[in-house]
């Protein structure tokens, strides 16, 4: 029994051994890899993949690590422990790193990306590399874009169909300047407020609505205090899979690509888990009988000419140069 056993046992890292060419560098290294976001979350499922890619192309020397809801500290906080190298990977929102890369402000600008297939073309394509080298400079590398998704509209006083319907709402949003502009600009009355008081504000009417994912909408069960939902799609925001590059240099060749390709694989299986999760979301919240509207397709493009405005205050603070080359890759895309 113990020769089968030891067999066995030898059978199966010989299998493992084969995956891994035998030129390939591979140190045995543990990578922590920091979430804001629970374990239940999509990106649970992008961290699961990443792990098994990397057991597999590093033979098991490349061991992931995941820890979540902030066990390592805000995203601000774990980022800034990449930028001195004392932590790995965090796995964030572009919106709490303006203040260490102004240039991420460009995914907060309004009515960026129409869908999921504008999005995923700007960020994995030429857009996102500039946005990598930027990265870069700060000391953080960019692995992949994972999604964090779109922000819609709830309210409890009518669907909101066209600009002018924002007209005279108290919607309360993040505490983010270019959110406040884009709802004042609509015409909303935009009310900074913590998350999680949000809720009782809807209940007690101090507010009338609020902005946020399907998912967002649905486990805070906002629709038992909000009546209608549009979807207005009005801000997108990805996740970036950051590497610290103070450690990222004392990588192999072959470690770096296997950590590129594998946030790849895992961006693949996060992306695909999220819009599945919203789409059930959303089934959810129309079943709670939520009044549900999409906008059509010229009402769209007014929203996004009446935020003109909004990118055109912004720009300098983001950087002129990062703005144009985003409005040049979604005409480009917009025209295929």
């Amino acid at each position: 029994m113990k020769a089968f056993k030891f067999a066995l046992a030898a059978g199966v890292a010989a299998t493992v051994m084969a995956a891994v060419p035998a030129s390939a560098q591979f140190t045995e290294r543990n990578i922590r890899i920091s979430n804001g976001v629970n374990e239940d979350h999509p990106n649970g499922k992008g961290v699961e993949k990443f792990r098994a890619c990397l057991t597999d192309k590093s033979g098991g020397k490349l061991k992931v690590q995941g820890f979540w809801g902030n066990a390592l500290g805000g995203d601000l906080q774990a980022t800034q422990a990449l930028r001195s190298g004392t932590q790995e990977i965090v796995v964030t929102s572009s919106s709490p790193l303006i203040g260490i890369l102004p240039e991420l402000g460009v995914f907060d600008l309004p009515f960026l990306f129409a869908n999921e297939k504008e999005a995923d073309t700007v960020l994995d394509g030429s857009f996102g590399k500039h946005i990598d080298t930027k990265l870069e400079t700060v000391g953080l590398v960019n692995l992949a874009y994972w999604e964090n998704g779109f922000r819609n509209l709830t309210n409890s006083r009518r669907p909101v169909e066209k600009w002018e319907d924002f007209k005279g709402l108290k919607v309360r949003v993040m505490q983010n300047n270019v959110f406040l502009d884009t709802f004042k600009n609509m015409g909303a009355n935009a009310v900074p407020m913590a998350f999680g008081e949000v809720f009782t504000a809807l209940e007690t009417k101090a507010i009338d609505g609020q902005e946020n994912p399907f998912v967002t909408i649905d486990t805070s069960k906002f629709y038992e205090v909000q009546k209608y939902l549009s979807v207005t799609r009005h801000a997108y925001t990805p996740f970036l899979v950051l590497y610290s590059k103070k450690l990222w240099d004392g990588l192999s060749k072959d470690e770096q690509a296997a950590l590129r390709d594998c946030a790849v694989v895992a961006r693949d299986e996060q992306r695909k888990v999220s819009r599945e999760l919203s789409q059930a979301s959303l089934n959810k919240i129309k079943g709670e009988g939520t009044v549900v509207n999409e906008l059509n397709a010229q009402e769209a493009d007014r929203m996004r000419e009446q935020a003109k405005s909004v990118w055109e205050k912004h720009a300098a603070t983001i950087g002129p140069e990062t703005v144009k080359l985003m409005q040049a890759e979604l005409e480009k895309v917009r025209q295929k």
